[in-house]
């Protein structure tokens, strides 16, 4: 088992990527803390799994007391950290005309601080182990820009910054950063980029749209984000640092 008796760590783990990343992760031997907003969705992902290999930790992770003490309430669970899947996002707002302002804040406190914080508090605990491995999870958007979500792009392209950064700086402590750019995947949170005025109509053509561009002709599924993440912090990757690996069906490839 790649994972064995490593302590784990998830954000954003309820449903879709992060999800199957905790189904992943346990399956190759780690325990794992799940975080969500969702208590509803963690407890039926404990069930489904086993509350000896999942510890549910509810938080808000958009705001900095949820973001901290989230990940100091899951090593303490843990006994140490290993791993952390920092995946945590949302899309925000799809125009910077009449930008509202809270909807901005939201974004990038969700998706890049969120990051931040939960790689700061992490990297003490894994420090004390002899090292660890934290992913970031940005986007095709954090690689090329987004018509349809230029905060979001932002965003994703501030997380790209920090993965980078935190490699650098953290590789004396053997604790490698690697970043996940995944493209438009079929997951619940796809008609927030897809359809964001709530019409059905509009979402299928641009889902449409995107696809036509992807290379490989469909959607990435949650599984293959997951199973990416997987090697980036098993130890198939040890001499991985500093990358962002597009899992996007070619799309960035142009």
């Amino acid at each position: 088992m790649r994972l064995e008796n490593k302590l784990a760590i998830v954000t954003a783990a309820a449903s879709g990527m992060g999800r199957a990343g905790v189904e992943r992760f346990v399956r190759e031997g780690a325990r794992v803390a799940a975080i969500d907003i969702n208590s509803d969705a963690l407890n039926a992902l404990v069930g489904e799994i086993g509350s000896d290999k999942v510890v549910p930790i509810v938080a808000d992770l958009s705001t900095a007391k949820g973001a901290t003490e989230s990940i100091d309430q899951a090593a303490e669970a843990l006994g140490g950290v290993d791993i952390l899947w920092a995946h945590a996002g949302m899309p925000g707002p799809a125009s910077v005309e009449d930008l509202d302002l809270a909807a901005y804040d939201k974004t990038i406190a969700l998706n890049v601080t969120s990051a931040a914080l939960g790689a700061g508090r992490a990297a003490p605990h894994m420090r004390k182990r002899g090292g660890g491995a934290i992913v970031f999870t940005s986007s095709i958007s954090g690689l090329v820009g987004s018509m349809m979500s230029p905060i979001y792009s932002a965003a994703k392209w501030g997380v790209m910054g920090l993965g980078k950064s935190l490699a650098l700086a953290m590789a004396p402590d053997n604790i490698r950063v690697n970043v996940v750019c995944p493209g438009l995947a079929d997951t619940p949170m796809k008609v927030g980029f897809t359809g964001r005025s709530g019409d059905p109509a509009e979402a299928a053509a641009n889902e449409a749209k995107i696809v036509a561009a992807v290379p490989m002709g469909r959607l990435v599924k949650a599984g293959e984000i997951a199973d990416a993440v997987l090697w980036l912090v098993s130890n198939e990757a040890s001499f991985v640092t500093g990358i962002a690996l597009p899992v996007d069906g070619g799309f960035t490839a142009r």
